[in-house]
């Protein structure tokens, strides 16, 4: 086992899957010789060709156009969308092509697709370079939605993407890439699809988040132990399918819950998360639910004091828990 960071845990999983089975391919701009944007695809170009990793041209709709029409005839395509900014423009090949597929055809076609795009802000990227789309995406019965916190799940949970027999959006927190570092079994590794996971346990309150948040999670309930309050750490992994019964076993047993998400508060994943609490569990609650989310604007700003006010940190988070313990 060896501690890497998160983007060479991402390109390790490629590596293996594309070893492993030669329907796999990797589809998307640049991500030949450059090796992608952020370097995710350095050094497959060279060892797989330019059959399996295939710069396209700069359209993100016929990305993933090319990757459902190869994925009904068999192959196992990834498609990298450069920034998940842009991605909208594939939002119909995405929404009601893919993810519809495996419903209308009554199981008889299914599309076995990955589509990886990094998101998130915290890198100076401003408004274009910096969006959170999870939300959009996960109302889409048939897709699947994965945010990895970590590069054991990173690695584990994308090789298990590419061997779903359905369309998966694998959202990567690209402020992340480079920061976060971790312990990643050497070969063969799966995470399951679907399975949140109790980062760190504790009885006063439950923290849900995912991504980048996550990172800044852990780092808050270290802080706010040094005062006596012990916080549960809940990472989602899988946004859709949702992961209920651990978010409700950790609510039941601290009677608080804290979501945290740096993606728009209004309409934001936490709103789902919310709902699901006040429906399944308000009798075991003994404070409202409280959400810590970026602020309602149209996105993250280029200047670094107002990127700053923008995203969640372990501060914001230290001090949301503080004053949900109280209560």
């Amino acid at each position: 086992m060896s501690e890497i960071t998160l983007i060479e845990a991402i390109r390790q999983a490629m590596d293996e899957e594309l070893a492993r089975d030669e329907r796999v391919f990797i589809v998307g701009e640049d991500v030949g010789k450059r090796g992608g944007v952020f370097r995710a695809t350095q050094g497959l170009y060279e060892k797989y060709g330019p059959n399996r990793v295939i710069d396209s041209p700069l359209a993100e709709l016929s990305i993933v156009g090319v990757g459902i029409g190869a994925a009904l005839y068999g192959m196992r395509p990834i498609c990298e969308i450069q920034f998940a900014d842009f991605i909208h423009p594939a939002f119909n090949q995405i929404v009601n092509e893919a993810a519809k597929m495996c419903y209308r055809s009554n199981g008889e076609w299914t599309v076995p697709l990955v589509i990886r795009a990094p998101y998130g802000g915290g890198i100076g990227g401003g408004l274009y370079h910096s969006q959170s789309v999870e939300a959009f995406f996960t109302h889409v019965p048939g897709l699947k939605v994965v945010i990895p916190s970590n590069p054991a799940d990173a690695k584990g949970l994308l090789k298990a993407a590419v061997r779903d027999p359905n369309p998966v959006l694998y959202l990567e927190p690209k402020k992340g890439y480079r920061l976060i570092k971790g312990e990643v079994p050497s070969g063969e590794y799966l995470v399951p699809l679907g399975q949140a996971k109790v980062s760190r346990p504790g009885q006063d309150l439950t923290l849900i988040t995912y991504g980048m948040t996550h990172y800044y999670a852990l780092k808050a309930a270290q802080m706010v132990a040094a005062e006596g309050i012990e916080t549960e750490v809940i990472d989602l992994r899988t946004l859709l399918p949702i992961d209920k019964e651990t978010i409700l076993q950790s609510v039941r047993k601290t009677a608080r819950a804290l979501i945290v998400h740096e993606d728009n508060r209004t309409g934001g994943y936490g709103a789902e998360i919310a709902a699901l609490l006040a429906e399944e569990a308000f009798m075991d609650l003994d404070a409202p639910i409280k959400r810590l989310a970026g602020p309602d604007v149209p996105a993250v700003p280029f200047s670094h004091p107002m990127q700053d006010w923008f995203m969640p940190n372990a501060e914001k988070i230290a001090a949301a828990i503080r004053e949900l313990a109280a209560f």
